[in-house]
């Protein structure tokens, strides 16, 4: 995790890292493995801006959707945002994702917080 990513198996290798680290509370600013989480987060967005660029304009619910489908992730895996209901508001465009929300968000995608505000 202290070099860049060089291949696929690598790149998905850093995602269930990052998901590993972010359960075990890397997701709380406070938490000692918030800092490893940034730094595999910050390795898996250099790649996907290389290898998975994320279509321009698109809107938060839109990417959120779509983070979650590379991600392979269901609604109910993101308990940190919000209950599965709050999640489904999210994603229809029911509910705006809220500052908070996006930091979380962009912590467990690797990607920054401008994608959800």
């Amino acid at each position: 995790m202290l070099s860049p990513i060089s291949s696929e198996a690598q790149y998905a290798q850093a995602v269930e890292s990052l998901d590993s680290v972010l359960d075990a509370g890397g997701a709380d600013e406070s938490n000692p493995l918030a800092g490893l989480a940034d730094l595999i987060g910050e390795r898996i967005s250099a790649w996907e801006r290389l290898h998975h660029p994320m279509p321009q304009a698109m809107p938060a619910n839109e990417a959120l959707a779509f983070l979650m489908d590379q991600h392979g992730l269901r609604q109910s895996d993101l308990p940190e945002v919000g209950t599965q209901g709050v999640v489904s508001e999210l994603l229809t465009g029911k509910r705006n994702i809220n500052l908070r929300q996006a930091r979380l968000l962009a912590a467990r995608f690797g990607v920054g917080v401008e994608v959800f505000v």
